[in-house]
């Protein structure tokens, strides 16, 4: 059974991935005390099916937790019908299409920000951090624009977005766990304080349309809205830099893909884009409690009982991928689940799409020659898969 400690599985979870979905249907795990569905249909079915729920346990002691604790169970992401019906509608209403198009614009500017810094130090002969002079600070910056956060105080999003997010590991440490709590505290705090400024002088800021948004005479409170903000930041930049660092580097990895993205890179960004989400995916599991006696893949999962869809195993599902452990930038039809499905569809995923789309020609553009300098160096982390550091040179 799948060891999620062991260094060499985060390091390369696909080979045994694959022996768990040889055995055609979900396997209980005794460690985890849950159910793990690695194949694509009994992934998609947990995602879908209405017998399970995202229902979050609280952690204790609570008055430790209480910020975290509500972070979490006032948001989409955590909560279940009629709440979730309410707060997904309400959240729509203002992070719509027609707002997350209109950020095409910050979008390209701030990419060019990026290249324009980029071109410094590869003017001077020095290598550049994939992760950290682009894919991390092109979405935290776009976010942070997005819901008006000043600009120098942009650097405080990125910790504490990535302490609260490490306690979604399998078995988080406990220096994991005080940094999480302090983490939601103070940036719980942060957002609090700059929904209070906006709801008296309103801005054309998402945190504003939050305030304000109503429907059917339902609106969000405090806490819901804080917990809404946290979680575009947290959810809406976590994927998109670790979809586009693991993409990156397979595709760097690989001369048969990376020469159609050195040709024309726009000719293919749309799909290579969503190559990406699939064949290295930002996020490996996400949990699932029955709330009633339910079937998924004819294995009963019993009331009360968790189960697990293992994204990463379902993208590279034999019997709906040809050639699933290949990259091919040109896949299409590609029918991953990268974004989830159902009513827990990312609801972050056009803004991710549109970011990609802008930021992955503008890179190859600039720098069709560029190569990996060395080892790219992994995050040692299960269910968010990423890099910590990619260096490139670039001529």
């Amino acid at each position: 059974m799948i060891d999620f400690d062991d260094p060499a599985f985060v390091s390369n979870p696909y080979p045994a991935l694959k022996e768990l979905r040889a055995a055609g249907q979900p396997v209980w795990h005794e460690g985890m005390q849950m159910f793990l569905a690695a194949r694509h249909v009994d992934a998609n079915d947990v995602f879908r099916n209405k017998s399970l729920g995202r229902i979050f346990t609280e952690k204790t002691p609570e008055f430790e937790w209480e910020i975290f604790n509500w972070l979490h169970a006032d948001s989409i992401l955590d909560s279940e019908p009629p709440k979730h019906t309410r707060l997904r509608s309400l959240v729509a209403k203002a992070f719509n299409r027609q707002k997350i198009e209109g950020m095409r614009p910050a979008v390209e500017r701030i990419t060019e920000q990026l290249l324009i810094a980029i071109d410094d130090k590869v003017k001077s002969g020095q290598t550049f951090d994939l992760i950290a002079d682009y894919a991390e600070p092109l979405p935290v910056k776009i976010i942070a624009d997005l819901l008006g956060f000043p600009e120098s105080e942009e650097h405080l999003l990125r910790p504490w977005s990535q302490a609260i997010v490490k306690m979604y590991e399998v078995n988080p440490s406990v220096q994991y766990q005080n940094e999480a709590k302090v983490a939601a505290q103070e940036f719980a705090d942060y957002v609090r304080d700059l929904a209070e400024s906006r709801k008296k002088s309103p801005g054309a800021d998402l945190i504003s349309d939050l305030a304000a948004v109503e429907e059917n005479g339902e609106k969000l409170n405090m806490h819901e809205l804080v917990a809404t903000c946290v979680l575009l930041l947290n959810a809406g930049h976590e994927a998109s830099v670790n979809a586009f660092g693991n993409g990156m580097v397979a595709a760097l990895q690989r001369p048969d893909q990376a020469v159609l993205l050195r040709t024309n890179p726009r000719d293919i960004t749309n799909t290579a884009l969503e190559e990406f989400m699939r064949f290295d995916a930002p996020l490996h599991m996400f949990e699932r409690t029955a709330t009633a006696d339910t079937e998924i893949g004819g294995v009963v999962i019993k009331e009360g009982q968790k189960i697990a869809a293992l994204i990463g195993s379902a993208n590279r599902d034999e019997t709906v991928f040809s050639s699933p452990e290949s990259m091919d930038l040109t896949r299409d039809p590609n029918p991953h689940i990268g974004f989830g499905a159902g009513i827990h569809f990312c609801i972050g995923a056009p803004l991710a799409r549109l970011e990609m789309s802008v930021s992955l020609p503008a890179l190859w553009e600039k720098y069709p020659d560029m190569q990996l300098a060395g080892d790219a160096i992994r995050r040692p982390t299960f269910v968010l898969r990423g890099y910590e550091s990619v260096a490139i040179r670039a001529n």
